[in-house]
């Protein structure tokens, strides 16, 4: 099945000069749904990990429908002041804005390795503020799977440079 027939393009969300790609068409079709997740869940062979973690929220979608499948536990990754128990707190630099992200800080045990799931990578900002939250927990990454690429937009080639193996499922330019 090809998933990028399924992915509806945005000219100038959330601002003018982005292109938005939008998964909202892509989960809302239950056969394209879930040929992601077995395609996600098939990449995730290759990794050693003991837990499944995402970025609020789109990522989400996808983390937890794996974490369940492969019976993995999931670790939310949110937006600041959206973790009621104390958090490591991350402040980072979108394509379009400034973020922060938080970890309760019980949610990861030291040594254990996370698979990272989110539905897009741009210029990886998010990915990077994500292996800062892990490491601060005193976990370590054991790589990355992204249902979208944005490749000429270079995240994923940052994150293989920082020495993170990188896995996706669809190919887009990101203008």
């Amino acid at each position: 099945m090809d998933l990028k027939k399924f992915i509806r393009s945005i000219p100038d969300y959330p601002k003018k000069g982005i292109l938005f790609r939008d998964i909202t068409t892509l989960i809302k079709d239950e056969k394209a749904f879930e040929e992601t997740i077995n395609q996600i869940i098939e990449k995730s062979k290759k990794f050693n990990f003991n837990k499944i973690a995402a970025v609020e929220s789109r990522g989400f979608v996808f983390a937890s429908a794996v974490s369940f499948a492969l019976k993995k536990p999931f670790i939310m990754l949110r937006k600041k002041n959206k973790l009621p128990a104390d958090t490591y707190s991350v402040d980072f630099e979108l394509e379009y804005g400034k973020a922060t992200i938080e970890v309760h800080k019980d949610s990861i045990d030291q040594g254990e390795r996370v698979l990272i799931i989110d539905d897009l990578i741009a210029t990886g900002g998010t990915a990077e503020a994500a292996v800062k939250l892990i490491n601060l927990s005193k976990g370590s990454v054991a790589g990355f799977i992204f249902v979208i690429n944005l490749f000429d937009l270079k995240g994923c080639d940052k994150l293989i440079k920082l020495g993170y193996e990188v896995e996706n499922l669809i190919n887009f330019p990101g203008h």
